[in-house]
């Protein structure tokens, strides 16, 4: 049996359709791979919902189920496609073994409150499943393309060699394309140049229109934000065509200037939010202060505001930074063939030469990516606890 005391024993009825449900869902993959998804679903539900009851009702051992089921999905995905398919299937068993006792020893309901009604109890828990189900939707498509950027081959489609997982099927040369490739290091130079500089503008406008906004003095304050921020509502093609034409007509059309004018346009909005939101627990009493002691504006700003809202002001930046790295579609219509970014590399090597270095960049942003996030959590976690929101 579990180590944990079992709370109660959950009623058959219960249990395994709940347990089938989930089984239904994972013979859907299953069969969609064998091109019998209406057969998987049933046999999936079917399957798990007996092995659920054998486990539960006549072995009755958690330990040993689990293992037993967990081998039994192995030995069974590996003669249907190796192993990959024999780790999956091993996941599956040691995943659904979990489940079944979960559910059957009343465990569900350790952490909730004991007052829930039962309909309470299940949307606790479907909310949570579709959660889970929409993050698995957004981000399975970069876990796709991350393992692809090391195919030895020129396919954008998993190798027979990389199901095995033989060495011979995996290589860095799309990596070296990117990094000996003259045109792809041209676009990386022309990002590095271009999307520093707008980030910069856009701290610097966004940070004071922020300032500004604040104050409740300030007349038409919720025109002036909205007229701010509609770069980030407009559609990109709207604000792209509209820049177009208004750069074109001032000589700006094609130049560096007028990309980082425009991709600055576009990362405002971000700054002004996240400054917006950093000085909601400013104390305006701290100004104040300074101003009494004989400090001035610019003194005040720098020695008192801004060391409590940079956490605000640099988690800006990096959204800044990011959509102006990021951005394809501006940079299309405002820029010319010298300010080729690395976004507008990636869209021509699709459009025009199929090659999977494109999926090597992917790779290389979604780690860049991911490294900036976390430092945008980091920051905002910090500017909470200088604000005394959240413990140190």
């Amino acid at each position: 049996m579990s180590a944990l005391t079992p709370i109660s024993r959950t009623p058959v009825s219960f249990y395994v359709p709940v347990v089938a449900l989930a089984g239904g869902v994972a013979g859907l993959f299953v069969g969609t791979a064998w091109n019998a998804t209406l057969i998987g679903i049933v046999a999936g539900a079917i399957l798990m919902a007996a092995i659920a009851f054998v486990m539960t009702q006549v072995i009755k051992l958690e330990r040993p189920s689990r293992w037993g089921l967990t081998a039994l999905l192995a030995v069974a995905g590996f003669m249907a496609a190796g192993i990959p398919a024999a780790v999956i299937g091993g996941a599956f068993g040691w995943l659904f073994g979990w489940f079944s006792f979960w559910l059957y020893e009343g465990r569900y309901r350790e952490r909730i409150a004991p007052y829930l009604t039962p309909g309470q109890v299940l949307w606790h828990f479907s909310f949570r499943v579709i959660c889970g189900a929409v993050l698995v939707f957004l981000i399975t498509p970069i876990l796709v393309v991350m393992p692809l950027s090391f195919n030895a081959e020129n396919f954008f489609t998993f190798t027979p060699e990389m199901l095995r997982f033989d060495p011979a099927g995996y290589s860095l040369k799309h990596y070296r394309d990117f990094f000996n490739n003259p045109d792809w290091q041209q676009a990386v130079a022309n990002s590095v140049k271009i999307a520093p500089a707008a980030t910069l503008l856009s701290v610097g406008f966004g940070t004071l229109a922020a300032i500004g906004l604040s104050q409740p003095h300030v007349p038409f304050r919720r025109a002036i934000m909205a007229i701010l921020i509609s770069p980030m509502i407009v559609p990109l093609i709207i604000s792209a065509a509209g820049m177009y034409f208004f750069y074109s007509r001032i000589g700006l059309q094609g130049t560096y200037i007028g990309v980082v004018l425009a991709h600055a346009a576009l990362g405002i909005p971000f700054v002004i939010i996240t400054v917006t939101a950093t000085l909601v627990g400013f104390d305006n009493s701290l100004t104040r202060a300074a101003a009494n002691m004989g400090a001035g504006p610019v003194t005040t700003f720098f020695r008192v505001q801004m060391p409590l809202i940079l956490p605000g002001v640099i988690s800006g930046g990096l959204f800044a930074f990011i959509t102006s790295f990021d951005e394809v579609v501006v940079v299309l219509f405002v820029g010319s063939a010298g300010q080729k970014t690395l976004p507008w590399q990636m869209f021509t090597g699709l459009r025009e030469q199929i090659s999977p270095t494109i999926l090597a960049v992917a790779t290389i942003l979604v780690g860049v990516s991911i490294c900036l996030l976390t430092v945008v959590e980091l920051l905002r976690r910090r500017s909470e606890r200088l604000r005394g929101m959240s413990p140190a």
